[in-house]
């Protein structure tokens, strides 16, 4: 992706790691020098520690620069995070929390103020019309939180507004923890609003406007009432087990649609839900709103679904019911539309050490996690605002992070068992075992560790947990029959082609394609520039294969791509069959070849394909020819390992090999193995042990020994391959969507990835959503 990319707006950098160190200083004194209020030695006596350790910055600032000379700063923040192993030890915070001295508001202009229910924003500009808004709305307190790039002399009349200067008054700990020019800072907003009598904080920007002007008429606001406790709410099933996380926009009448934080390799599940049960309301303590306009959507969406500054405008069906989201099951949630209750307060901190784009949308996950424990649930709202698309820019790296994170973080929250037994001590154990695992940094565990110390000092009191049984993750949730449920069918977000009956028998081949390879593991081993590419292949490819694995020379971790080694790639794959034991086959598939799969769905899964028909890629060479010496090599080889082949392989390699001393090279640029045969497979890697067998000739020969190639599935014959072309021949004249796959094709960039999807939307026209 390029290096900008058209987004929707946010505060810059949520990460003190690259913005703090560089101008924390200077815009945190800079702020206060144009304040008044702020004497000379009250500014000493508040910065003493920064005084004290400004050498230490400097170092770290040198330290900073140098890095970013030798690696790309995205990059290593997300070496930070995927690399548990290379963090150094992490204590454990050991906190009495009867010890912890309350924090009383006694000197604002605000102490004697209190309201049940709070707006919380985040400003860095002057009020804007949509705040203005926001005040109108009726028995609601807005509190606008500034930063240092907020003009010192912001003001509204009818807002609560907090400067930098005020927060540093308050004594909460989190206040240094934050980083000064993030709307991360809301967190000292919400300590605020609870030490203010909050019982329902809204969750908001400064760009929605409520619909309707009634935040009463969109969300449940009375959880103890007769209404909401009697009333039967529409849930998902989690009937599936191997679901984890929904796209809420589908239910909602947009299935092109996906919301931030929604792992890449979910985005193809387009097909509504075939049933859904029902739960009682009344602990929906996290509420999620829709957004029409702008949606809450990631820069991979915003960017390849225009070509031109024309302003998103997407809606969403208003009559459709919310629905609600059953123990084990998650959804992405934001900062910018969302309610919380008294009872998910504790939820409401945003980490720090991430990138601003991923901050909400970690706390989400984490803080459904840690609300199963207490009976609690998230229910999705229909519309609630419409959001202004304000067509800013910003690097896609602040995203990076995210797209790569996501899906692992969400497996281990599943999965995730606390050993504590009290809910702060279970917050304050999985934030530990998160920083631990890389998902955020040690800052953040300590941050945690203030909040929650700033809460109970505010006079917050933690909610009741409810008794479940730790192994109850997927515990039905559910009451009554199943229910059925069809969403409207609203204008989709599909560039090439018009909602019509041609979208839905496009989508309908879509499913019976993942229905065909769900359970296919795609093993793709990139060639190419990998930091360019990887994410492009997952993206194109993971629409299809719920799994898709990215190898290449060297290990990404931050690209979730593992290092293997392609003269040998057939001694790792042992490893990833390993990994997927239920998976029906594994198909491989090098970067300079592309793979129609749509023509591949009459393929038998519990055959072997492989290029033996394919006269370029399948070659009987003679080792007394050219290159003698490496064929002469490789032969030995082939001999030692056919020596020791158990009887049923070494009598099917013989029978099919070439007769002679002629042995054969497959360039093996796309092969599949079924389940039936991995074990043979394993068997044969663990024969060549240490022997430096060329994957060339390992293959073909695995292959043989396994089965006759009379019962190979034929599927790859039909396929385009040009021995000898360059990497780049000319692409319309060898691309055809009527073969199984191609050979040669170069991709190197996101021009060369927009190409290519162009060219396959011929078989896959729903293709064209990725441009």
């Amino acid at each position: 992706m390029t290096g900008q990319m058209l987004v929707q707006g946010r505060s810059n950098s949520g990460k003190p790691s690259k913005t703090l160190l560089k101008s924390q200083e200077t815009h945190f004194t800079d702020h206060f020098s144009q304040s008044k209020s702020l004497n000379s030695s009250s500014w000493v006596s508040l910065n003493s520690v920064k005084i004290f350790t400004f050498s230490l910055l400097v170092l770290t600032v040198a330290a900073f620069i140098f890095l970013r000379s030798t690696a790309d700063p995205s990059s290593l923040l997300c070496f930070h995070k995927t690399s548990p192993k290379s963090l150094n030890h992490i204590d454990f915070p050991e906190i009495d929390w009867n010890s912890i001295e309350p924090i009383v508001d006694k000197s604002s202009p605000y102490a004697s103020f209190r309201s049940e229910q709070w707006i919380v924003v985040s400003v860095s500009d002057y009020p804007t019309d949509s705040i203005r808004n926001l005040v109108r709305i009726k028995g609601w307190q807005v509190l606008a939180i500034g930063n240092s790039k907020t003009p010192v002399d912001w003001s509204l009349k009818g807002t609560i507004f907090l400067s930098l200067e005020d927060q540093s008054k308050f004594g909460f700990r989190v206040f240094n923890l934050l980083p000064y020019d993030s709307y991360v800072r809301k967190s000292i907003g919400y300590l605020f609003a609870i030490q203010h009598g909050a019982k329902r904080i809204y969750d908001a920007d400064d760009r929605v406007v409520v619909i309707g002007g009634d935040l009463g008429k969109h969300f449940d606001l009375k959880l103890s009432s007769v209404n909401t406790l009697q009333e039967r709410i529409l849930q998902y099933s989690n009937e599936n087990l191997n679901r984890t996380v929904v796209n809420p926009y589908i239910h909602f009448g947009q299935r092109s649609v996906w919301p931030r934080g929604l792992p890449l390799e979910n985005v193809g599940e387009i097909a509504h839900e075939e049933f859904y049960t029902e739960r009682y309301g009344g602990m929906q303590y996290i509420q999620q709103g829709i957004s029409n306009g702008l949606p809450d959507v990631d820069s991979v969406f915003y960017f390849t679904r225009k070509m031109d500054l024309e302003a998103f405008d997407i809606t969403f069906d208003e009559l459709t019911p919310k629905v609600a989201l059953p123990r084990g099951l998650m959804v992405p949630l934001n900062s910018f539309n969302t309610m919380f209750h008294l009872s998910a307060f504790w939820a409401m901190m945003l980490p720090a050490s991430v990138s601003s784009m991923a901050s909400d949308v970690l706390r989400g996950y984490w803080a459904q996690r840690l609300l199963w424990d207490i009976g609690g649930f998230v229910v999705v709202y229909p519309p609630t605002i419409y959001r202004h698309d304000k067509i800013e820019a910003y690097p896609f790296s602040e995203e990076k992070d995210l797209h790569v994170n996501v899906g692992r973080l969400i497996k281990f929250l599943i999965s995730w068992r606390p050993s504590k037994q009290k809910l702060f001590d279970k917050i304050l154990q999985l934030s530990y075992e998160m920083a631990k695992e890389g998902f955020w940094m040690e800052m953040d565990l300590k941050f945690t560790a203030s909040w929650l110390q700033d809460l109970l000092a505010v006079g917050y009191k933690p909610p009741r947990q409810l008794a479940l049984g730790s192994d109850s993750q997927k515990a039905s949730t559910g009451h009554g029959e199943k229910r059925e449920f069809v969403p409207r069918k609203l204008p989709s977000m599909h560039l090439a082609v018009k909602e019509s009956d041609t979208v839905n028998y496009e989508i309908g081949k879509l499913i019976r394609w993942r229905k065909n390879f769900g359970n296919i593991v795609l093993i793709v081993f990139v060639t190419g520039s990998v930091e360019r590419t990887a994410l492009e292949w997952r993206l194109l490819y993971g629409r299809i294969f719920k799994t898709v694995i990215m190898l290449s020379e060297k290990a990404y971790a931050d690209l979730s791509v593992e290092q293997a080694h392609l003269d040998q790639i057939y001694k790792y794959l042992p490893t990833i069959f390993e990994k997927f034991p239920s998976a029906e086959g594994f198909l491989f598939l090098k970067d300079n070849t592309i793979l129609n799969y749509w023509s591949l769905v009459q393929a038998d899964r519990s055959k072997l394909w492989i290029t033996d028909k394919v006269p370029q890629s399948w070659i009987t060479v003679s080792p007394t020819g050219n290159n003698s010496i490496w064929f002469s090599k490789q032969a030995n080889m082939i001999k030692k390992v056919v020596s020791t082949m158990p009887v049923h392989l070494q009598v099917s390699y013989k029978d099919n090999s070439p007769k002679g001393q002629s042995i054969i090279v497959c360039s093996s640029e796309l092969f599949y193995i079924p389940r039936r045969f991995v074990g043979d497979f394993v068997d044969l890697v663990g024969l060549v042990g240490n022997l430096k067998m060329h994957y060339t000739v390992a293959i073909p020969i695995f292959f043989m020994a396994m089965d006759s190639p009379s019962n190979y599935d034929p599927i790859f014959d039909a396929m385009i391959y040009s021995a000898g072309a360059s990497s780049s021949p000319n692409e319309t004249s060898i691309y055809s969507a009527q073969v199984p796959a191609l050979y040669p094709w170069s991709v190197s960039g996101e021009s060369d990835f927009i190409k290519l999807v162009r060219y396959m939307a011929a078989g896959d026209p729903l293709l064209m959503e990725l441009m």
